[in-house]
């Protein structure tokens, strides 16, 4: 016999995670389910995640944001990538530009030819090859367009830098002309069902009771559904993460509006830095067993591109993740699900992937155990293969000046990315395990751009004449540099289509 179906959602928490949520849940179900989320104006939201990578435009498209209209409300601009200062040694720069490097042509990868021919002398840098971070480094932008037929325009992959607390608003008001719900209160109490223990209700400060049958936690670092009343466990990662806590700090607006997101690294962390419209959003991460908190202060205040606005906010954190997201009745969303250090962006693009993996799960009143444990095999695939990605940016560091950095490149790292590494040092292969997040391009321009050794070639490259590969390469630069000359400039861009109210920030 069929299960009853849910009636009722509750989503605890607002913030980026919690109007995500709603939105999305009240687009897909169609106003067939009541949605209900139960935030208080007392409580603060960390709202630091402010960067984000390309699968959110799906996000936006599914839920029928307009772009432009998106960016204006956000006081937002475009993103091409992340450059990264001083991650391999001091003084290096190179960028994580989104999108394909060069065009596949022959038998093997590009890469594998580009790397004999540099061998060679025959070839310039990586970053020549790759659309979005030759417009990155020229400040241009522009969305991809298909006027030109086979053109690397064709193939611009971007993603926006946003406020936040901007972002949760402009959703909300989305979510609520859908049909949701919005409480406003402090809950005080969590009821849970006898004999299963899955949770029937929250009590508010003011004594109201908000039922459900269907709950999603979006409560943060608390986590008060899924940990602090089902008691589900988290697993620690501070062996291979071990930054702990971070600063942030707005300030005012540099003279140009920079299509990409910065990460620099410092004595003992890195620093983000994050151009909005309005203001640039600051933070430094940090591992506290390496500087005091007001070593930390002093070293965000004085890497500032302009006036602090605010004091810096602590935030502690433990990386790692929920040892279930989903457990009887409750999906954790958000920071309550898990929190991998925002170095690649991807805090937002795991609220969404949760998202879409619990429409793909949706329930009903009979909670199959079999989809519930399908659900969290998938999270963890996708926040472990993530978290691989994100470890590699410290171990393959030779920096010798600071024992931090020192003691992430000592470290012993997860063998399914020692198995990366390794292939990677032997012919310069780069492996995308199933349907992991990063693609090959992703891992290459890390592992290049921190300057890990090659031993060979793939022997295939040599399949094709030295002097036509040769000819290759110089064609794929020759289109890309004439793409990025035609493009506008990113901060022109913004002010013919999508700029945002001025706000003064004095």
């Amino acid at each position: 016999m069929q299960p009853a179906l849910i009636k009722t959602i509750v989503i605890v928490g607002g913030g980026t995670s919690g109007w995500m949520t709603a939105t999305a849940l009240a687009t897909i179900l169609k106003g067939r389910y009541q949605i209900k989320l139960v935030e208080s104006d007392d409580i603060g939201i960390i709202g630091v995640g402010e960067a984000t990578i390309p699968m959110i435009q799906l996000f936006n498209k599914i839920i029928g944001i307009d772009e432009n209209d998106f960016v204006r409300a956000t006081q937002g601009t475009f993103k091409l990538g992340i450059e990264f200062v001083n991650w391999g040694q001091l003084g290096d720069r190179y960028m994580h530009g989104f999108g394909k490097i060069g065009q596949d042509l022959w038998t093997t990868r590009f890469d594998q030819y580009w790397r004999k021919m540099r061998a060679l002398g025959r070839a310039q840098p990586l970053e020549q090859y790759s659309i979005t971070r030759m417009a990155a480094k020229a400040n241009k932008f522009m969305p991809a367009t298909d006027e030109v037929a086979n053109s690397p325009l064709n193939h611009i992959a971007h993603a926006y830098h946003f406020d936040a607390n901007l972002y949760a608003r402009y959703l909300r008001g989305i979510a609520e002309q859908r049909g949701v719900q919005r409480i406003e209160g402090k809950i005080v109490h969590v009821s849970q069902r006898e004999p299963d223990g899955h949770v029937d209700a929250v009590q508010l400060e003011s004594g109201a009771r908000v039922e459900g049958d269907f709950f999603i936690d979006c409560s943060g670092f608390r986590g008060l559904l899924i940990e602090e009343t089902l008691k589900t466990g988290y697993e620690p990662w501070t062996h291979w993460l071990p930054c702990d806590r971070a600063l942030a700090v707005p300030c005012s607006s540099a003279p140009r509006l920079l299509p990409y997101t910065r990460a620099t690294a410092h004595k003992a962390g890195w620093q983000w830095r994050i151009p909005l419209q309005h203001r640039i959003g600051n933070g430094h991460v940090y591992c506290s067993q390496f500087i005091s908190d007001d070593e930390a202060a002093a070293t965000l205040l004085s890497n500032l591109d302009g006036k602090p606005l605010a004091d810096p906010r602590p935030i502690r954190f433990t990386t790692g993740m929920r040892k279930q997201g989903w457990n009887k009745n409750v999906v954790a969303i958000g920071l309550s699900s898990g929190f991998l250090e925002p170095l690649e962006s991807t805090s937002i693009h795991l609220i969404q992937s949760a998202i879409q993996r619990l429409i793909n799960f949706f329930p009903d009143q009979g909670f199959n155990p079999v989809d519930i444990k399908e659900y969290n095999r998938q999270s963890r695939f996708e926040i472990e293969r993530i978290r691989d990605f994100v470890i590699l940016h410290y171990k393959v560091n030779q920096r010798s000046d600071a024992e931090f950095w020192k003691a992430c490149a000592a470290m012993s790292v997860p063998d399914t990315l020692a198995h990366k590494i390794e292939l990677y040092r032997a012919r310069g292969r780069v492996l995308r395990i199933d349907d992991e997040l990063f693609t090959e391009d992703g891992w290459l321009q890390v592992l290049e751009g921190q300057n890990q050794p090659v031993e060979a070639y793939n022997p295939l490259a040599d399949l094709q004449p030295t002097d036509d590969t040769a000819a290759y390469l110089e064609s794929v630069r020759t289109v890309i540099a004439k793409c990025v000359n035609v493009m506008p400039d990113h901060e022109a861009y913004i002010a013919k289509h999508c700029a945002a109210a001025k706000v003064n920030m004095a």
